[in-house]
């Protein structure tokens, strides 16, 4: 046995020194052969075997390869290049483009297509793009970067991004747009690194979301994760370390200016204005530490092809006690079976945790008298009942007594197998599973912190929730090019089932030693109470999709999906969803070829049919209550009684949106500038609202039916500058914009109005959705300046207000101010949302500036109208008080009660902002320093992400999200954070 192995080694070696023998290394540099400029990352590899290498960024390279063998010189949008060896140790190389190649290839909807073929509405950001934010969520690194599509962030850690894409598709079931990763459907997009990501497509109209039918009716998000290439293996680290800080804090009273306002309020000396003085949001906010790691492996041979990568995301709130912690995990690889049969896997898997804080921690911060203490001199905790002020939460006591952990896994994964035959026929199949597991345990120990902060006995929550869900798939492809025709026809089957399972239980006293031992059993039995409940949902559907191109400059798409949904009744369950685009290419047109100003010109229209399932399943089932109230006694027996709570609508229709697109693409000065322009009008027809029954008929929710139609109409533009100064410099420059009108054409009721499922704001409710108005709009009163004295009240129509409260606007004149003077008083849905993005590099340096920014957006203030009693006030109140006659005419006193929380004006401000988004400056270390460190790559950056924002709203961030009936009302939002990052890109 030692014998052979003794001998297989030497064979081996043998086998070695030969190989050696004839391989010689080779360096030189590759660059365009018409410009000169280097090509980065163009593959260099050996003919026949697996060896291979990529340019640097001056585009150089090295490699050992035979003597008398053969380099293939690969690039995108360039011609292929072999070049014999020829025992040369140098070979430069000059590659031609591939004017075939050179157009942008996008995804779509179950394939890939030349941009210059698309006829529908798709905006595109490439790894390139996203990888110069330090982002820890893909969604907010296409902020500003893309037109027509508002991004909505949170601060907190681990939170997902609100997305609307041309405005909300949708009012009673969720706005968001559906994620397709990897042809798997998901929920979110917080599972993902955005370093594993090449691409992110976003399907905009119908046109090109209809493929996807019911389920894109707020558009499709496409993200594609990077996948093997041929070639020696790459090994790459991208990493980040950095700190996040509160901006634009908002600035509240001391005790000196709270004590005189809580005084003018009452009448009275009731508070001394020399106590100290606490700022609670200052003891509850700090500097948080954020990082971010991602290892990252890819290569392969012709045959089989891989890429895997694992990350670590770990981020600080910026309350104290909150933290987030990621680990991300992804493998693909794709094996070439044969010339013809190819199969291949992708997985994702994710684990997080995370110390959560008490949800309403801002708004006690908000509400807290600044005379409270964080603790006494005895060492307990401050107490508002010292004070005689009212009933106030200790913010601190409540950080430090609230103990809850979240956690949750997550796979989400896909497998394929493909077969071409008869040349021009492709077959696909492939299963996408997607399984999480949520759980949190909250414990709330049995203690007195203060006067409102206690709690008799223990209190042990636990709750757990599980999401399965499968997703089959099949397509069949035709491609085929004749004479002046090109067509790809596609043709598929798609079913789902999705399944969620959820319940919560809680105890009484169980005693706590440690995290081990919170067990539900351990605690008092006769208190022991659990919830449970659960859904299941299925999707079966048929689709195809033809593309039609005629002497390449007329352009036809066609697609038509037939969806059933287990969400709706089974009479109406079916439903056909078709769409149609049209392109003219016209820079291809003989006329056109003589001029000189335009390189590019298509037109572009399109029109199609979109379907919305996000939607409760089953609302068209009569629920039943067994409330033990609907119980009778009939000779001492009690016999248990059943009762209908919420009535459904005879009839239950599909949720159906229906768009126009018409677009415009440009390009000037050999395409350096480029140009989009796109109008659309998307109208959402039969939309399912929730009409409020009248009290007296015992029921309870609402009554859902296909109530309403609702449009958003607009215009998007982009316009990019690229150019290269010298072959040192170069630098883009990129603008985005767009325009958006909601407005609620009709409603199937009387009085043409909802108030229902609109958010109350101090046991008011300030939106309301109505005919010939935006969906969701602030709806109060409007305020005519304030009463000077008791004469002005006298001759009003308030004769119960006093000197210093709100003067209401009579705007029907009947000198009576009542529900009949109520208006719109502000709109939630942004108007205008744009993004400038510009980069700049010079040798090894780069520089990248983005630009975002919103305007013609309401938001409802509604932390100032949170006044039960002596909550704290804003600096910004108690600097513009009304304090007597003449003093002001907008700002009331401080008796900011009664009457004057009425939903008004005073309470919308303007939700403007000019924010730079993005700040980052790199270098990229020498090439020489970084070949002998035996590396192909090494570069670091410094990066600062929201450094700065303009707004003059009276808020921590003017980013308000919501549902689209209750949008845009602030109940103290967790604000987002500038973060400050350092960072290392290096590749071997």
């Amino acid at each position: 046995m030692k014998k052979n192995c003794l001998l297989l080694v030497m064979c081996l070696l043998m086998v070695h020194l030969a190989f050696a023998q004839n391989t010689i290394p080779v360096q030189g540099r590759v660059v365009d052969a018409s410009t000169g400029q280097p090509l980065i990352g163009a593959g260099v590899a050996v003919q026949g075997t697996s060896i291979g290498t990529q340019t640097d960024v001056n585009g150089n390279y090295t490699i050992n390869a035979p003597a008398d063998g053969t380099l293939v010189i690969s690039y995108i949008a360039y011609q292929n290049a072999q070049v014999p060896v020829n025992n040369r140790n140098t070979i430069n190389i000059e590659l031609q483009q591939d004017t075939e190649a050179l157009e942008e290839v996008v995804v779509v909807g179950y394939g890939v297509q030349e941009k210059r073929d698309v006829t529908g509405s798709i905006a595109s950001v490439t790894n390139e793009e996203l990888v110069k934010q330090a982002s820890q969520n893909p969604v907010s690194s296409l902020q500003g970067k893309v037109a027509g599509v508002t991004i909505t962030n949170s601060g907190a850690p681990g939170a997902s991004p609100q997305i609307r894409i041309r405005g909300a598709g949708s009012a009673l079931g969720s706005a968001d747009p559906l994620y397709v990763v990897d042809g798997t459907f998901v929920d979110n997009l917080s599972f993902l690194n955005p370093a594993d990501i090449e691409s992110i497509e976003i399907l905009k109209d119908a046109s090109s979301a209809a493929i996807y039918g019911v389920r894109a009716a707020n558009g499709v998000v496409l993200v594609t994760t990077k996948r093997g290439k041929a070639g020696d293996s790459r090994v790459n680290y991208n990493g980040f370390v950095g700190v996040q800080r509160v901006t634009n804090a908002l600035e509240m009273t001391d005790a000196q200016e709270y004590a005189t306002l809580i005084n003018e309020k009452n009448g009275t000396e009731l508070i001394p204005t020399d106590l100290p003085t606490t700022d609670w949001y200052d003891q509850i906010l700090r500097t948080a530490l954020i990082q971010n790691h991602q290892v990252s492996a890819s290569g392969g041979s012709e045959k089989i092809t891989y890429s895997a990568s694992a990350g670590y995301l770990n981020q600080e709130g910026i309350i104290e006690g909150n933290e987030y912690e990621r680990i991300t995990a992804r493998l693909q690889t794709d094996f070439e079976l044969s010339e013809n049969v190819k199969v291949g896997y992708n997985g994702i898997f994710y684990n997080y945790n995370s110390l959560d804080i008490p949800g309403d921690i801002f708004y006690q911060a908000f509400v807290a008298p600044p005379i409270i203490p964080v603790f006494k001199a005895n060492g307990n905790y401050g107490d508002s009942f010292d004070f005689n002020v009212g009933n106030f939460a200790n913010p601190q006591a409540s950080i430090d007594w609230f103990k809850q952990e979240s956690s949750g896994q997550q796979f989400i994964g896909n497998a394929f197998g493909e077969v071409e035959f008869l040349n021009n026929f492709t077959f696909r199949t492939s299963l996408g599973v997607n399984y999480g597991l949520n759980e949190f345990t909250n414990y709330r120990s049995q203690d007195s912190l203060t006067s409102v902060q206690y709690a008799s006995r223990s209190l042990l929550t636990q709750g757990r929730s599980k999401r399965t869900s499968w997703l089959w798939e099949n397509t069949l492809t035709y491609d085929k090019v004749f004479g002046e025709h090109e067509i790809t026809a596609l043709l598929g089957t798609s079913a789902q089932e999705n399944k969620f399972e959820n319940f919560v239980g809680s105890v009484n006293d169980v005693e706590f030693n440690s995290d081990a031992n919170l067990y539900l059993d351990l605690g008092d039995p006769e208190t022991f109470l659990i919830e449970a409940d659960g859904d299941r949902f299925t999707f079966l559907s048929y689709f195809g999709r033809i593309n039609y191109t005629f002497r390449d400059k007329y352009l036809l798409t066609a697609t038509l999906r037939y969806d059933a949904s287990s969400k709706f009744p089974s009479s109406d369950r079916w439903e056909y969803f078709p769409s149609v685009g049209l392109g003219w290419r016209v820079i291809e047109e003989e006329f056109m070829q003589d001029q000189t100003i335009l390189d590019n010109l298509k037109l572009r229209a399109s029109w199609g049919r979109l379907g919305n399932n996000n939607i409760p399943s089953s609302i068209f089932i009569l629920p039943v209550s067994t409330d033990a109230r609907y119980g009778s006694i009939f000779n001492g027996v009690l016999y248990p009684g059943r009762n209908i709570t919420q009535v459904v609508s005879p009839t239950l229709y599909w949720e159906v949106v229906e768009e126009v697109d018409l677009g415009v693409e440009m390009g000037f000065l050999n395409n350096r500038l480029t140009a989009e322009i796109d109008w659309y009008n998307k109208e959402t027809k039969d939309a399912i609202f929730g009409l409020t029954p009248l009290g007296y008929l015992g029921l309870t929710g609402e009554i859902r039916g296909n109530y309403a139609t609702f449009r958003n109409r607009g215009l998007e533009a982009v316009v990019n500058w690229t150019d290269d100064i010298s072959d040192d410099i170069t630098y883009n420059i990129g603008l985005n914009f767009a325009v958006n009108k909601n407005e609620v054409t009709g409603i199937a009721t009387g009085n043409n109005v909802f108030f229902n499922g609109n958010l109350p704001v101090g046991g008011y409710q300030v939106s309301i959705t109505r005919i010939g108005d935006p969906i969701g709009a602030f709806y109060g009163y409007e305020v005519d300046g304030i009463f000077q004295n008791e004469q002005e009240v006298a001759a009003s129509a308030q004769p119960n207000a006093r000197p210093g409260d709100f003067r209401y606007r009579d705007l029907n004149d009947d000198n009576i101010i009542d529900e009949r003077d109520k208006t719109i008083i502000g709109d939630p849905n942004p108007g205008f949302v744009f993004g400038i993005n510009t980069g700049f590099s010079y040798r090894n340096f780069d520089f990248v500036l983005d630009i975002q920014g919103v305007s013609d957006v309401d938001i409802y203030n509604g932390n100032r109208n949170v006044r039960y009693g002596n909550e704290n006030f804003s600096q910004d109140f108690f600097d513009n008080r009304w304090t007597g006659p003449g003093t002001s005419n907008f700002y009331p006193s401080a008796s900011l009660i009664g009457s004057n929380l009425d939903p008004n004006d005073f309470f919308v401000e303007s939700g403007d902002y000019i924010r730079i988004r993005n700040l980052q400056v790199g270098y990229n270390l020498p090439q020489s320093l970084v070949n002998n460190w035996g590396m192909q790559n090494f570069r670091i950056y410094v990066n600062a992400q929201n450094p700065i924002t303009w707004f003059d709203y009276n808020g921590f961030s003017p980013e308000v999200g919501g549902v689209p009936v209750s949008q845009g009302i602030d109940r103290n939002v967790y604000p987002l954070s500038a973060t400050y990052n350092f960072g290392v890109n290096v590749t071997f």
